[in-house]
């Protein structure tokens, strides 16, 4: 435990009354007083304040780093529009996935955020790919506000009204320059804020003292983005999963695809075009199990209610506040990944059903 990582709103977390736990090698507030739940529905209702400094953030300089940077990603950055973002894949040979990430174009140089756990693979993986210049940000916090209320209160303190889902900015402010995406990962409306590190706290309270703020923890982080329909790395999408079969073949653009301008050269390239080409065998799927219980991580799922061998296994479950119901996301082989079928999962040694069903379980209401 005393190896774990802090990141500069540690105290103010502790005095809000976090309960903290180590995550991503960090030690992160899991929740609040508030609580999963209320926390969850906050956030749906009002806006929630989200620590992320943990995760990466990257620039790339240099007149080429979008064309380097298309060599590990099966993403179109050359073609991404300046003062825009785009979701992209670390892969490799294989077509697993390294890792998922966030790429902006802010004119003269590429923003890169990438996940906490994997950003030290991540840097080193770019320094030793690219020749471009790679430079970790290392002086800036990084929050993200999210909810129906967000505009309205990052609004009084720097104009974000003209910005729409996956725009980038950078605008002065009272805490200096903030570094703003319209994005996030909780199937609401938001923002993320590069704030710098010594303006951090200063800056969250200000958010804070808005009523219409509370503190949102890792637990209800979870929630929201399984009811969104969105991926943990390490949990949903790893090394042995490709981007095909983790049901996210919409973030590969047209022409990086077989006949586009620019097809394949990223790693694993012959793998994941031949994916989609001709499909992949297995394929990641939402699942809503009957009852109030839900299936977590590693629950074996088969095909019948008695006999036969494991088909997939559940890699996040949770209940879903919101949709006032258990969920769970799987791989299930893709001749058995028909939405409305109905699967089994195996909790506490009873097979119970759940209904295989187009993610996401609620729809997102991001501001386009």
């Amino acid at each position: 435990m005393g190896d774990l990582k802090r990141t500069g709103l540690y105290d103010l977390h502790l005095e809000l009354g976090a309960k903290m736990v180590p995550f991503a090698g960090y030690d992160m507030p899991v929740q609040y007083p508030m609580g999963v739940m209320k926390e969850h529905q906050w956030t749906r209702e009002h806006a929630g304040l989200f620590d992320v400094s943990h995760m990466g953030q990257v620039l790339l300089h240099g007149g080429d780093a979008a064309a380097q940077l298309e060599t590990l990603v099966p993403v179109d950055v050359i073609g991404l529009p300046e003062g825009r973002q785009r979701y992209g894949l670390f892969t490799n040979e294989d077509g697993g996935i390294l890792d998922d990430l966030m790429i902006a174009n802010r004119g003269d140089h590429l923003f890169v955020v990438v996940n906490a756990a994997c950003k030290e693979a991540d840097i080193a993986h770019l320094r030793a790919k690219l020749t471009c210049d790679v430079e970790e940000v290392q002086d800036r916090a990084l929050l993200a506000l999210q909810g129906p209320s967000a505009e309205l209160v990052l609004s009084k303190i720097v104009d974000v009204t003209d910005m729409r889902f996956m725009d980038v900015a950078i605008r002065d402010s009272a805490f200096g320059l903030l570094w703003i995406s319209r994005s996030g990962y909780s199937g609401e409306d938001g923002f993320e804020v590069s704030v710098p590190g010594d303006q951090a706290v200063a800056f969250a309270r200000a958010l804070l003292a808005d009523p219409e703020v509370a503190p949102i923890g890792l637990g209800a982080r979870d929630s929201l983005r399984l009811e969104a329909g969105l991926c943990l790395y390490g949990n949903d999408i790893d090394t042995t999963t490709t981007p095909v079969e983790a049901d996210l073949s919409w973030a590969i653009q047209k022409v990086r695809r077989t006949g586009g301008a620019r097809a394949g050269g990223f790693p694993g390239a012959d793998t994941i075009l031949g994916q989609l080409t001709h499909g992949a065998e297995r394929k990641r799927v939402g699942i809503l199990p009957d009852g109030r219980a839900p299936m977590r991580g590693h629950t074996q799922l088969f095909a019948a209610e008695t006999g036969g061998e494991p088909v997939g296994e559940v890699t996040s479950g949770a209940f879903g506040p919101s949709i006032e119901a258990p969920m769970s996301m799987a791989y299930l082989p893709s001749e058995l990944a028909e939405p409305g079928a109905t699967i089994w999962g195996e909790v506490r040694g009873k097979r119970m059903p759940a209904k295989i069903v187009t993610l996401p379980f609620r729809p997102a209401t991001y501001k386009r």
